[in-house]
């Protein structure tokens, strides 16, 4: 019998990638076959026949089971060099498949050496210049072209042109970085662009994350004053003529209709002004002189890994008239993006756009909820109208919005005049979750739209006022993104920046990148690095990745950040500085007890204040929150080294863990586990997550006690941002799942369920999101709380990994919570598993799909069943406990 090749062949988790900068690509694909598979082939050629002398890499036959993570191994790649190549499998009884469909990656600049272009930059002005520059450059083709590439970045956000080809659009590149140590680039395939006889080049670049406007405290040029662009094109013609064109002090740099365009304050444009006329080959920019080179600044270069920020949806819009004459469009959806207006009216005519999230009670946009908004300008772009009607979009500013109120534009819009481009990281959807309670989808939803607006350049904590790439936030969420969206190499990308951010003592700025840069400027959030639960990212989220992706890759090049954390945490815990210590009385434990250095806690409980919670954090560390992150972590870390085959470190940590655990138990933990800590919700969650308790007798106390706090709260939860992903999880690991489910469908605040009647369709930042005076406050965008869209997949609709990457998957749905129906279908390494549940007249129905490659462990009612990969159906009678299979 012969089993079917694979399928969905990637490199570096993308099909087909153009410009691989790495010379050992991931190679992964799927399983059709039944059979499995017990090990592979792979080749890999310069040519698609695979001739012998065209192949740089033939596997050989591999015995594994796992089809991913498989890192190229051949004769050295070489750069800008279009590759082939496809595998066939051999199954479980011993035969191989066909060879599957043909995939190809093609390199990007492979050698430093190999760049020949120079920075350019305009002339310097002042010193405070806010000019959007315009680069561009005239050649002559003297024959059809066979193939072009551009490889360009910029310091700043940029768009290439060439002729009037827009060739970046939405992307917002390059992405942030720490551009102190890097900058990313891009390749573009110019082939068609380009043609026989006059050709126009062009570059324009604005602030962006690199001179832009950054942070809580909105500070600019936080890494230089002085934009410039770098491009390398390589053309062949078709007469075997081969071209290199690289920017220097031959092209020219001038303005044009871009004004000024910040990426979180807003764009300022002058419509009157031709944004094509510079880019034909008579056309010039204004106030145009010759380009300098940059000679002070030689960022290392590294290739862009990632899809780019693209636009991923359109949404239209109703309009309304504020009695003070705004126009507003509501397009019905919070999100990150920007919109189309037509704009018309009489030249010189000037408009202003401005974006919010809410409105006030009134029906007036709303920009006072945010602190960056006092200022009158935020999120705001002007116009000066041309005369005629423009279709306006901003080009190098993204806002978070659901709303935008436009003041002195005398036309009135009508609905095809306007229209919102939602922008996101072109990143595959892998999970969809649907449920009987439409407030349950609704929230669901939510935490997907959370998602798309803040996984853009970065991965930010809201799209609105700081716009940062909050550790915390991201370790919260890592487990639901990993799920709703194919985020692998996005958020490997993230922690690549969070080790180049981490100080030689092993401290994790609170905010990645750390928007400054040595001997400029300095974040004065850097006084937070010692965060527990923030800098916890470098030991959580890679082992997050590499559960949910089964790619050991992570964990590798992770792991010397990972241990600078934890060895830090456990120099710091040591050392005897707070007097507290001579109270406490715990003796030798106390060289495992984190009190110092400052923490953010557990951040945002139910009704906290953000300034009073960080006035207490300063004076007074939570010692107990720190300790249990130090054990947790000094756990996982034992873990990952266990996986890396590290036996002595592996022995070492574990054995920190323990004397860490020890220690928190001696100093935190009274009344034999039925007071813990503060005596808050969260600290009962962490105890019983992080399993810092030994005795059974401790847990059920911690239990019971949780039970109680919950209960006194009238059944709402009292948990902030590191606690809340856990709380349900932990509730129904310790029998209560009814409770779990009470508090998921509790509908008033705080809780999910009360956003969703106030409307919202995106997580707030705060359980509360708005004031006793009915005015909101700080972010209606965050996705930090949505984390419990992992309990919806795993526990609600009831699929999760057992083993790392699916390899063994645990099927086990909670019925309960008056729910009739639940499902999800999410994408695995190993292809797409389901799990959906229905109840009708007291009798579930439960149906199964898993994929080849996997095994799945079945619970319903009280019996755990293994099956194979393939489709299943179980059948339970409430009350009986007993669970059958169908045939």
């Amino acid at each position: 019998m012969k089993y079917p090749a694979p399928v969905d062949l990637s490199t570096d988790r993308r099909t087909d990638p153009f410009a691989v900068g790495t010379p050992h690509p991931e190679f992964a694909w799927r399983l059709q076959s039944p059979g499995g598979q017990t090990g592979y082939g792979l080749q890999v050629a310069t040519g698609a026949d695979f001739a012998t002398p065209e192949i740089v890499w033939d596997s050989g036959l591999i015995a594994s089971d796992i089809p991913f993570g498989i890192a190229y191994a051949g004769e050295p790649l070489q750069s800008r060099t279009r590759y082939y190549w496809r595998v066939r499998i051999r199954t479980h009884d011993g035969q191989p498949t066909r060879w599957s469909e043909i995939a190809t990656f093609e390199t990007a600049i492979l050698e430093p050496h190999e760049w020949t272009a120079r920075w350019i930059t305009a002339p310097r002005r002042k010193r405070t210049d806010t000019r959007t520059l315009y680069f561009s450059v005239k050649t002559e083709l003297s024959a059809p072209i066979a193939r072009a590439r551009a490889y360009v970045s910029a310091l700043g956000w940029y768009r290439l042109f060439v002729n009037s080809t827009d060739q970046t659009g939405h992307a917002l590149v390059p992405r942030w970085t720490p551009f102190h140590h890097y900058v990313e680039y891009q390749t573009y395939d110019i082939t068609t662009a380009l043609t026989q006889g006059a050709n126009t080049i062009g570059i324009v670049v604005a602030d962006g994350r690199y001179r832009g406007t950054l942070g809580l405290i909105s500070r600019r040029a936080r890494y230089g004053n002085r934009l410039a662009a770098l491009a390398q094109l390589e053309i062949e013609l078709a007469d075997g003529t081969a071209i290199t064109m690289n920017s220097d002090d031959s092209w020219h740099v001038g303005e044009g209709r871009i004004l000024r365009s910040d990426p979180k304050t807003g764009e300022r444009v002058d419509l009157r002004i031709s944004d094509k006329d510079w880019l034909t080959p008579t056309g010039a920019t204004l106030r145009e002189t010759r380009a300098e080179i940059l000679t002070a600044t030689k960022p290392t270069l590294i290739a862009d890994d990632v899809n780019p920020v693209t636009l991923i949806d359109r949404r239209s819009g109703t309009i309304t008239t504020t009695r003070a004459g705004a126009q507003i469009i509501d397009f019905g959806q919070n999100f990150a993006g920007v919109a189309r207006v037509r704009l018309d009216g009489p030249a010189g005519t000037f408009v202003k756009l401005e974006y919010g999230e809410v409105l006030t009670p009134d029906g007036d946009l709303d920009t006072d909820y945010l602190p960056s908004g006092r200022d009158g300008w935020f999120q705001r772009d002007e116009a000066i109208l041309a005369g005629r009607p423009i279709d306006y979009t901003p080009w190098f500013t993204i806002h978070g919005f659901r709303y935008v109120s436009i003041t002195g534009l005398p036309q009135s819009l009508t609905t095809s005049d306007v229209e919102g481009l939602v922008l996101s990281t072109d990143l595959a959807p892998t999970a969809e979750f649907e449920v009987s309670d439409p407030a349950l989808q609704q929230l669901w939803h939510n935490a997907r739209w959370s998602l798309r607006s803040n996984f853009l350049d970065t991965p930010t904590d809201c799209p609105t006022r700081e716009r940062s790439g909050w550790t915390g936030d991201i370790q919260i969420f890592g487990p639901t993104a990993i799920q709703m969206v194919d985020s692998d190499f996005y958020l490997r990308r993230y922690l690549r920046n969070v080790a180049a951010e981490q100080s030689a003592k092993g401290t994790v700025p609170p905010v990645i990148p750390a928007e400054d840069s040595p001997g400029r400027s300095r974040n004065p959030l850097r006084t937070t690095s010692t965060s527990v639960g923030w800098g916890d990212v470098t030991v959580m989220l890679p082992w997050t990745l590499y559960w949910y992706t089964g790619d050991i890759t992570v964990l590798r090049d992770q792991y010397a950040s990972a241990k600078l954390w934890v060895d830090q945490l456990e120099r710091r815990a040591a050392k005897r500085k707070r007097f507290s210590r001579r109270l406490r009385g715990t003796g030798t434990h106390e060289r495992y007890i984190v009190d110092t250095g400052y923490h953010w806690g557990e951040w945002l409980r139910p009704g906290a204040s953000m300034v009073r919670e960080i006035i207490h954090n300063t004076m007074f560390p939570n010692a107990s929150i720190a300790t249990a992150y130090f054990t947790h972590s000094a756990s996982l870390l034992t873990r990952i080294a266990e996986t890396l085959e590290e036996p002595s470190e592996a022995i070492h940590y574990g054995e920190l863990a323990d004397h860490a655990r020890s220690a928190w138990q001696a100093a935190f933990v009274r009344d034999g586990g039925a007071r813990i800590g503060g005596d808050l919700q969260d600290d009962y969650v962490r105890a019983l997550a992080f399993d810092l308790l030994d005795d059974p007798d401790q847990r059920t106390r911690a239990t019971h006690r949780l039970v109680e706090l919950i209960t006194a709260a009238d059944f709402h939860l009292g948990t902030g941002f590191l606690s809340t992903p856990m709380l349900l999880s932990t509730l129904t690991d310790a029998g209560h799942s009814e409770l779990a489910y009470r508090l998921l469908l509790q509908n008033t605040p705080p809780s999910w369920l009360a956003q969703i009647a106030r409307g919202a369709t995106t997580i707030w930042e705060t359980w509360e999101g708005y004031g006793k005076n009915g005015r909101a406050h700080h972010s209606h965008n965050h996705y930090a709380f949505g984390a419990v869209a992992q309990f919806l997949h795993e526990r609600v609709a009831g699929l999760a990994p057992a083993e790392p990457g699916y390899r063994r998957i645990r099927v086990a749905p909670i019925i309960g919570g008056g729910l009739t129906a639940a499902s999800i279908q999410v994408m695995t390494p190993y292809g797409q598993a389901t799990s959906a549940w229905q109840l009708d007249s007291g009798i579930v129905r439960l149906e199964i799909s898993t994929p080849p490659g996997t095994t799945t462990d079945v619970q319903l009612g009280n019996r755990t069943m293994t099956v194979d990969a393939g489709k299943h159906e179980f059948i339970e009678h409430l009350g009986s406990g007993v669970a059958d299979e169908l045939a």
